[in-house]
């Protein structure tokens, strides 16, 4: 029974140790993503813009609306790079 015993003893010892790495790679994980966000953020009004500028002036209220509209369902993550019309 003590084969049993140290058996368990060494699964359970690997489970913890897995459990604790894992939850390091997703803390670190998610504060490099916070730094990044925070001090080097993604300039998104140069991409409108350049979407814009490929649109026609009747066509800009469309490409407003539409980028306003994922911006607000995306609460801000998401952003607008390339519009096309579906056929």
């Amino acid at each position: 029974m003590s084969d049993f015993g140290f058996a368990l003893q060494l699964m359970g010892i690997g489970m913890i140790t897995v459990f604790i790495i894992l939850s390091l790679v997703v803390l670190i994980g998610n504060l490099i993503i916070r730094f990044v966000n925070k001090y080097l953020p993604e300039e998104v009004s140069k991409k409108v813009e350049k979407i814009a500028e490929q649109t026609t002036a009747l066509n800009r209220k469309k490409v407003a609306a539409i980028v306003s509209a994922v911006k607000t369902v995306t609460e801000g993550k998401g952003h607008v790079t390339k519009i096309e019309k579906m056929s």
